[in-house]
């Protein structure tokens, strides 16, 4: 042997390939990293979508083995069937059997779809990180768009953080839209999806971007499905809460909407809180003209309502149906009535709602403490045949003492201390939520002025 030459053990030769592979990745991520920098000083909007590739012949997969080493996350198969470029970006293809309506024949039939995604978007929606490197570093776009949407969206919804982190630190666009023009901020839809959200506004998500069709921004997205952290992030890094969608609707509107299980209300409050101190317009009004308090109304949320309405809130603006905060809060009545819906309709009548259409009372009926807060709001009872007939017999059996005593005071006069509670209230008006605590009386007549059921109509 020349003394020029020596033998290389098996733990030298593993060590310089490591560090040959080591060198390979360095240098792939610098150059996809170069790239992603570049967009960033594109004019706006031309960095949202990808940049497209030369045309060539997809092609396609749908070898359930390859499927399986992708979906099971088998490093070892997938580095052995993954080896270049070619591969790497295939368009995986299953087809599957789904009932479709035949105008043509009359009835339901068989019929195949087909659905791709794309070996990376497999991996990335799953956190094989691994696997998702090694696809990367054989050549995967990182961008690529394949069946609807690419890798980052998918480790995004996840959510998968270190897949996410990954595909951003070689380059992957964290404003790429989908085909249905969602970003990958607009898919942080749970709680756990905070740290990509993070890592997206760090790396130069725009925190104001909207999606193509309903131009929703994160901010929207993030009020719908009441994600306090969520918000005061994009709050932080300059999101506007004034931004509407096509609808018209402010992120409040989305919160307010969004708030419809009485177990997430306090978290929909949190979330109306922060948007409010941030400048949001309580009166804003988005689809068929509803207004947060209507859709708060809507949803049975009497704190919900009360925030929005010291925030200025009207009471008695009406949307393009013609329908005020109050009769969403009556139409509610029978889906929230284990939720106080009396009292939403008390605060109503305490900021300027005025009495109600007599064939409103059908929607409250079934409750018996919001019919008499709604009833206590008139001078006279009006006739009960426009809601008697919607009472459940074993509802009247139970409450009889109080249907028999609105029935007997239809169309009667009130007694006198009613008559001047009414004139006490029209003449404040929508100072009543705040007139009537400071007023000189005692205790208990400040109490019946503001409508306190009693169980019964005198």
């Amino acid at each position: 042997m020349s003394q020029e030459t020596f033998a290389f053990t098996s733990s030298a030769l593993r060590s310089l390939r490591l560090q040959r592979e080591l060198l390979e990745l360095e240098e792939r991520r610098r150059a996809l990293a170069r790239e992603s920098a570049t967009r960033r000083f594109l004019p706006p909007g031309a960095g949202t979508q990808p940049v497209p590739a030369p045309a060539r012949r997809p092609q396609r997969c749908r070898d359930p083995a390859v499927h399986n080493a992708l979906y099971a996350g088998d490093l070892l198969r997938v580095k052995s069937i993954f080896k270049d470029e070619s591969t790497t970006n295939l368009i995986m293809e299953t087809v599957s059997e789904e009932l479709v309506w035949s105008p043509e024949l009359g009835l339901w039939v068989l019929s195949p779809r087909k659905k791709h995604t794309s070996p990376l978007r497999i991996a990335a929606s799953r956190g094989y990180r691994d696997c998702a490197r090694h696809l990367i570093m054989q050549g995967a776009e990182v961008d690529a768009v394949v069946g609807g949407r690419a890798a980052l969206h998918d480790s995004v919804a996840g959510p998968h953080l270190d897949c996410a982190r990954l595909l951003l630190a070689f380059g992957a666009n964290p404003n790429v839209l989908s085909e249905e023009g969602l970003a990958p901020l607009h898919l942080c839809t749970d709680p756990e999806s905070l740290p990509c959200a993070e890592l997206l506004l760090a790396h130069g998500a725009r925190v104001n971007l909207s999606t193509r069709d309903r131009h929703l921004t994160a901010l929207h997205v993030a009020a719908r499905h009441g994600l306090e952290a969520h918000v005061e992030l994009y709050l932080r890094h300059g999101a506007d809460p004034a931004r509407r969608s096509r609808e018209g609707e402010t992120a409040l509107n989305a919160a307010c909407a969004g708030a419809e299980r009485p177990e997430d209300a306090e978290r929909y409050y949190r979330v109306a809180e922060r948007l409010l101190a941030a400048g949001a317009d309580p009166r804003a009004a988005g689809r068929k003209d509803h207004t947060p308090l209507h859709n708060a109304c809507g949803n049975g949320q009497p704190r919900l309502a009360r925030l929005l309405l010291c925030h200025g809130a009207a009471a008695a603006v009406p949307n393009c149906a013609g329908y005020t905060p109050m009769d969403c809060a009556l139409h509610a009545v029978d889906e929230y009535r284990h939720e106080h819906p009396e009292r939403t309709i008390a605060l109503l009548l305490d900021h300027g709602a005025g009495p109600v259409n007599p064939k409103m009372l059908k929607f409250c009926c079934r409750c018996p403490r919001a019919l008499e807060v709604v009833l206590n709001a008139y001078d006279r009872v009006p006739p009960a045949e426009a809601w008697a007939e919607a009472v459940p017999p074993e509802l009247w059996q139970e409450h009889e003492t109080f249907y028999e005593s609105v029935l007997r005071m239809a169309t009667q006069p009130r007694r006198l201390q009613h008559l001047a509670r009414c004139a006490l209230r029209r003449h404040l008006g929508a100072r009543c939520h705040a007139a009537i605590p400071k007023l000189a009386l005692p205790p208990a007549l400040r109490h019946y002025l503001q409508l306190p059921p009693e169980g019964l109509i005198r």
